[in-house]
């Protein structure tokens, strides 16, 4: 049997592992394309002379994303940190899920919105932060929260928080720079650039189109399959997959009632999307249908015959491997 458990914990040693290696290549893949998207950009709209300038910023920004990414997302939130005697249950919830992690407790984080939602952020679980916002508390009852902080906690488990903050501080960054562009030549930015190299005004066009484009890029890098993981290694931490269930049929009708005033680069930490965005931008959501999520929890197909194959069938399997480890059903 003691044989049977270190085999078992060698596993999940091996899986965190991967995980950790996994998010490590894809942070490295997600500051590399971004340096090469703005030395392009420089190179548009100031030829070699804009694309030294561009490397100087390229640099400013991959130290500030690694470092202060998850200050830049709670403070666009306006965000507060919670004592435990602020919000005793709050926090009694999130140390016991740390604790069946055996992860550092996080800090807790409010944010002051009605919209109910939440996410979590931060470089490292050392430095992890969990945010909900007050609607969410409001709404929901132990049970839900603890589902939906267990998600979240799971986010923390899984390494995907650094690279969720990271390409939040480089999407605002993308759109931001679409916005000087386009204003620049409104009034006749970058005239006399396309003898130094660069494009002129018709460059400044040509960006204020693509960079929108590359912000759903950087988006759509944060794949999918993370919220089903985080979804089936949530339900195990809560030791009951009914609460988020239940969280996620909530989050889904309050989200189309009440929508979060959110900034759309940050749509992607957030446990469900907090737009209300729907037709050919469903496409390029980084969240997957809820109805499938909440499919999974049921033991359900979701509606319209979606077969487990492929993706659905390795999060399924996923799935029954966190169950196994829970011990046989009584």
């Amino acid at each position: 049997m003691r044989h049977v458990d270190q085999s078992i914990l060698g596993i999940i040693g091996m899986l965190k592992e991967q995980v950790m290696m996994g998010n490590q290549v894809r942070t490295a893949l997600l500051l590399g394309a971004m340096t090469v998207f703005i030395l392009l950009i420089g190179q548009l709209l100031g030829g070699r002379q804009g694309m030294f300038m561009a490397l100087i910023l390229a640099a400013v920004m991959n130290f500030g994303s690694y470092w202060f990414s998850d200050k830049i997302v709670l403070s666009m939130y306006r965000a507060r940190e919670v004592a435990p005697e602020q919000a005793p249950e709050l926090y009694e919830m999130v140390r016991t899920l740390s604790k069946r992690a055996g992860l550092p407790m996080p800090k807790v984080y409010i944010i002051p919105k009605e919209s109910p939602n939440a996410f979590a952020t931060g470089r490292n679980p050392e430095h992890a932060v969990i945010a909900v916002t007050e609607g969410l508390l409001r709404i929901m009852d132990r049970e839900e929260v603890m589902g939906v902080l267990a998600h979240e906690i799971a986010h923390v488990n899984n390494r995907d928080i650094l690279i969720g903050s990271i390409a939040a501080t480089m999407a605002g960054a993308v759109m931001f720079l679409a916005t000087m562009a386009r204003w620049s030549a409104i009034f006749g930015g970058g005239r006399g650039s396309d003898e130094e190299g660069g494009l002129g005004t018709f460059g400044l066009i040509v960006l204020s189109i693509l960079a929108p484009i590359g912000a759903m890029i950087i988006q759509m890098a944060i794949s999918r399959s993370r919220e089903y993981l985080a979804d089936s290694t949530g339900a195990h931490f809560a030791q009951n997959p009914n609460g988020l269930a239940g969280a996620l049929e909530k989050l889904g009708a309050y989200s189309q009632k009440l929508p979060m005033d959110a900034n759309p680069s940050t749509a992607h930490m957030f446990i469900v999307n907090p737009l209300s965005g729907g037709g050919l931008m469903s496409l390029f959501s980084t969240h997957p249908p809820l109805e499938q999520r909440i499919a999974r929890f049921q033991g359900q197909t979701p509606r319209g015959g979606i077969s487990t194959s492929g993706e659905d069938r390795r999060v399924a399997e996923g799935r029954a491997f966190w169950d196994n480890l829970s011990g046989p059903k009584k």
